[in-house]
């Protein structure tokens, strides 16, 4: 009776009284009166009349209705449970769609790079207000902030266990965080003389490469901090160097309208891209998973090389974006689509589509066999400035690819961070 109100309780007395004159049980009918102290006037055409057999009724209804809404969800439930390769297939092919999962806030800059740890729900942000933040994406919470450099981070690279985390900044130096020892900054890298752009690991973990507005790409050592290579050949600004799979090339995005491929080991120049009519804002390899798509797109026999690094995406502030042959040095197609500076590239990891960010606003996702623009979703209020594919491995099984005790190969996950100019990181999750 605690929960009702007065008014709730009134209507309770009124429609048990009711009930009980009803049902001739005068003596409970007067004790009742009595004790509740409610002044009544039994009449069958009241409100009150049949009130209380009629809530009755309807709550019985209602129970077996839940039962059978339970009893249907279990079986809903089964039937998912037994269907994986369904589910699978629905997820293999997910791209994001509005409202975004989580909004991140925090930043007091603009964002420049996001980046997904490779094992667990971690993601870092880097941006102009000179911070690094770390953020859990699953559940949308900021989690620190790391603090070291002086002016606006650029960049920001896991290594592959996710131990380490690389960035790169306007104030010339290259630092790395240890994850396992409170995000510690454990080293220092010094070599540039301009802002550094861009900085990832190489395949291995062992050498950091790293691109400046001093027009240079540079390699160091991770373990001594010794710049080992320096890569020149841009004639402007260097905006990022990308390594391929296997570490056996580089491609770099420049402010020259180029785009170039390096050997690592050796700084000699194996290609230039040229074709856009503005400077470079993005640039990447496409994975071997993406080949048959392009090869599709291009009229060429489905079966090809399977080594990395055949095929490059470029994005540029003319607004367009290319797939290039690395060999031959050819544009496959030009994707245009974007209404302002393309910002952003990453490879769908089924291979079937390219999504770009760009300063309309937007993230569009491109077929690459067709190469048309299939969605365009209206990512941000502001220059979406960076684009991160986390799909990585649910971390239930603990040997490497498979699970221990069935043998099943790891589930796989799919989000997609963007970010930019409006301070904001967008979750996309399906």
């Amino acid at each position: 009776m605690a929960h009702l109100s007065d008014r709730q309780r009134e209507e309770l007395h009124k429609s048990m009284l009711e009930y009980l004159h009803g049902s001739n049980f005068t003596t409970a009918y007067n004790a009742l009166k009595q004790d509740t102290g409610v002044e009544y006037t039994p009449d069958p055409k009241a409100k009150y009349a049949g009130l209380l057999e009629k809530k009755w009724t309807s709550v019985i209804r209602l129970q077996k209705k839940i039962m059978d809404l339970e009893t249907r969800n279990a079986s809903l439930q089964e039937e998912l449970s037994i269907a994986p390769s369904k589910r699978a297939a629905m997820q293999a092919d997910w791209v994001p769609r509005a409202p975004a999962a989580h909004v991140l806030t925090g930043h007091r800059g603009h964002i420049t790079r996001v980046a997904f740890h490779p094992q667990y729900s971690i993601l870092a942000s880097a941006s102009e207000d000179a911070t690094v933040k770390i953020w859990d994406w699953e559940t949308g919470e900021f989690e620190r902030t790391l603090k070291g450099h002086q002016r606006a981070v650029h960049d920001v690279d896991f290594d592959h266990k996710g131990q380490l985390l690389v960035t790169c900044s306007s104030d010339l130096f290259i630092k790395i965080w240890d994850s396992e020892n409170e995000w510690k900054n454990t080293k220092t890298l010094v070599g540039h003389e301009h802002s550094v752009s861009s900085v990832r690991f190489m395949p291995g973990d062992q050498f950091i490469v790293s691109a400046s507005r001093d027009s240079t790409i540079r390699v160091f050592d991770v373990a001594s901090t010794h710049l080992v290579r320096t890569i020149a050949g841009h004639s402007e600004w260097v905006r990022c160097a990308i390594p391929s799979d296997d570490g056996q090339l580089l491609v770099s995005a420049s402010k020259d309208k180029t785009a170039k491929l390096w050997d690592p080991r050796t700084g000699e120049c194996k290609g230039e891209l040229r074709g856009h009519d503005n400077e470079l804002e993005a640039v990447c390899f496409a994975p071997i998973a993406a080949y048959a798509a392009i090869r599709e797109l291009a009229g060429l026999p489905i079966t090809g090389s399977k080594d990395p690094g055949v095929y490059v995406a470029t994005g540029s502030r003319d607004k367009n974006i290319k797939l290039w042959d690395v060999h031959s040095g050819q544009v496959i197609k030009n994707l245009a689509g974007h209404d302002n500076w393309v910002r952003a590239l990453v490879f769908h990891p089924s291979g079937k589509l390219l999504l770009s960010a760009a300063d309309d606003k937007t993230i569009r996702v491109w077929e690459l066999s067709t190469g048309r623009c299939m969605k365009t979703v209206e990512a941000h209020s502001h220059f979406v400035a960076t684009l991160a594919w986390g799909r990585q491995k649910v971390s239930t099984a603990k040997s490497n690819g498979a699970d221990a005790k069935t043998g099943e190969p790891e589930k796989l996950v799919n989000v997609l961070a963007s970010a930019g100019v409006d301070q904001t990181i967008k979750i996309w999750l399906p």
